[in-house]
């Protein structure tokens, strides 16, 4: 399959909506705490469109905006923090815990 994947911020609440065809089949949400950090609090993909990196790309969308605002993130989804362990391309924005 080879449909067109837009990516566009949420209408509904802060984070990023994946459509296809006027079909939302992705979202990321999050939280803004502050005026230099932010939470990624849910990830979700249809499942019939998952294994496409539209997961991947709802976060890297987050990510680039963060940095655009100069935030740090936190992830509390388990998808996010996933990702966010896996690629370094995130690292100058994870939040780290302070104890």
């Amino acid at each position: 399959m080879s449909e067109n994947i837009q990516y566009f911020i949420s209408p509904e609440r802060d984070g990023f909506e994946a459509v296809v065809n006027g079909r939302k089949v992705g979202e990321i949400t999050f939280v803004r705490i502050g005026a230099d950090k932010l939470i990624i609090d849910y990830t979700g993909v249809a499942p019939e469109f998952r294994n496409r990196k539209i997961g991947l790309t709802l976060v890297r969308n987050v990510a680039n905006m963060a940095r655009a605002q100069h935030r740090h993130v936190m992830t509390l989804c388990p998808f996010a923090r996933a990702m966010f362990n896996r690629f370094p391309e995130f690292d100058d924005i994870r939040l780290m815990n302070v104890h």
